[in-house]
């Protein structure tokens, strides 16, 4: 009967052991599942990609020069700076502040002669210089500057040398003077043209200008 008694005690304890043996891994089991599945699930998650606006040709860039440029002074290649005096906005959007710099390029300069041919001066955009050190190439169509005619100028120039060279000639020698005397003074007054250059294209600091988008960017 003890012996009995003592095995059936023996065999209750034997599976008791194996039931706490086996809670352990079950609970183990079902802690660590979730928190594989959270990894997986965080896997797949990816940062949503940057969506860009279009700015469309035709654009206006409405700028004022860091960066003096003149028709004397600068060449073709030169570069310059200049910041947005208005800021780009598309469908509502600003995507570029006011304030921004831009770069831009000299395509052409020619200085005025002394005898023909008026200064000129022709550039362009070509990058939009953004905060995070990056630049964004575009496209203008050139800006184009002649400089003002001088043929008027020229004109009473001469006409003044002859004006006064015939006063002159009047007073010293009758009609003929005066002829002679306009003839001397219309050359002296042609000499002087001749001296003289014409006027110059300069744009300094701040000085306005506008510059037309010749292709469509993404930003």
């Amino acid at each position: 009967m003890k012996r009995t008694l003592y095995l059936i005690v023996v065999a209750a304890l034997a599976a008791g052991l194996a039931a706490c043996g086996s809670d352990p891994s079950t609970t183990n089991a079902d802690s660590i599942q979730p928190i594989e599945a959270a990894t997986t699930v965080a896997d797949k998650i990816k940062p949503a990609a940057r969506v860009k606006t279009v700015v469309p040709a035709g654009t206006k860039f409405r700028i004022a020069l860091l960066d003096a440029v003149s028709s004397d002074k600068s060449r073709a290649g030169d570069q310059f700076l200049a910041s947005l005096t208005e800021p780009i906005v598309v469908d509502g959007k600003t995507v570029l502040a006011k304030g921004t710099r831009v770069r831009g390029r000299v395509l052409n300069a020619n200085e005025s002669g002394r005898v023909k041919g008026r200064a000129s001066l022709q550039l362009a955009l070509t990058q939009i210089v953004r905060n995070e050190g990056q630049s964004v190439s575009i496209s203008t169509k050139p800006y184009t500057a002649v400089a003002e005619s001088t043929k008027k100028r020229d004109a009473a120039v001469i006409g003044g040398g002859a004006g006064i060279g015939a006063a002159i000639g009047a007073l010293t020698g009758g009609g003929k003077g005066a002829a002679i005397g306009a003839a001397v003074g219309g050359g002296a007054g042609t000499g002087t043209v001749l001296a003289t250059k014409g006027k110059e294209i300069r744009y300094g600091v701040e000085h306005p200008l506008s510059f037309t988008l010749a292709s469509s960017i993404e930003i």
